[in-house]
């Protein structure tokens, strides 16, 4: 299937506006993170005082490695800040550092997308595992049944990319408003920390748009959709 024209012309523009969204993403970051904050808050201090501000003291802040790597666990109560997140004094540090801890008022407020994504995450880590190993094997196979279970296997992963969406929208217009209200940035600040926020979303709506694209392949090559001869 992988020199299947077909699957280049499902696949394509999810890959394009992955790729779009990854530079932006990476250049909105590097832009702001060569802009300091007035107050000197690193994005850990931001973090902080955005949690302690809507009364949330049982939150760790850590510091992990790699770009980017920016993560809420909510099994372990912990935030998890990359580097140049979390020892940094940037605007696009502590625009990353106050979605990740909006994550955490999510998870503190019972918000039925965060605790629907969590509950998928052991599936979806096994469906993701098998999908393609299935389909690969139903294709080579012509085989329908494995086929079918493949395709539902990988559904589970599309799903999950969806149900991503709100949760990830929710967590920076939550940094948005309480970045400025807890006093990390002023208003001004709050735009350009905010830019870096939409630039992220973009990462996570390509990669829904693209996983529902490659379903949409499968569903045709095994004759669910469209007309095949």
């Amino acid at each position: 299937m992988f020199f299947d024209p077909t699957f280049f012309m499902f696949a394509l523009p999810g890959l394009i506006l992955a790729g779009i969204a990854s530079i932006m993403t990476s250049g909105t970051f590097n832009k702001y993170s060569r802009v300091r904050s007035a107050k000197g808050l690193t994005g850990a201090e931001a973090a902080r005082r955005l949690l302690t501000g809507a009364g949330i003291n049982d939150v760790k802040i850590e510091q992990v490695g790699g770009f980017l790597s920016d993560h809420y666990d909510p099994s372990a109560k912990v935030l998890r800040l990359s580097p140049k997140v979390y020892g940094e004094d940037s605007l696009s540090a502590i625009g990353v550092a106050c979605h990740e801890a909006g994550h955490a008022l999510q998870h503190a407020q019972g918000y039925v997308w965060l605790n629907l994504r969590s509950a998928m995450v052991p599936a979806v880590n096994i469906s993701s595992q098998f999908s393609y190993i299935v389909l690969i094997g139903g294709f080579m196979l012509s085989s329908f049944n494995l086929i079918f279970a493949g395709i539902i296997l990988f559904s589970a992963s599309v799903l999950f990319s969806i149900i991503t969406l709100p949760v990830e929208w929710d967590a920076s217009s939550r940094a948005k408003l309480l970045m400025v209200q807890c006093g990390a940035v002023d208003r001004i600040e709050a735009k350009s920390a905010g830019a870096v926020l939409n630039a992220a979303f973009l990462t996570y709506l390509a990669a829904a748009i693209s996983s529902a694209l490659t379903l949409l392949y499968y569903l045709y090559r095994a004759g669910l959709i469209g007309s095949r001869r």
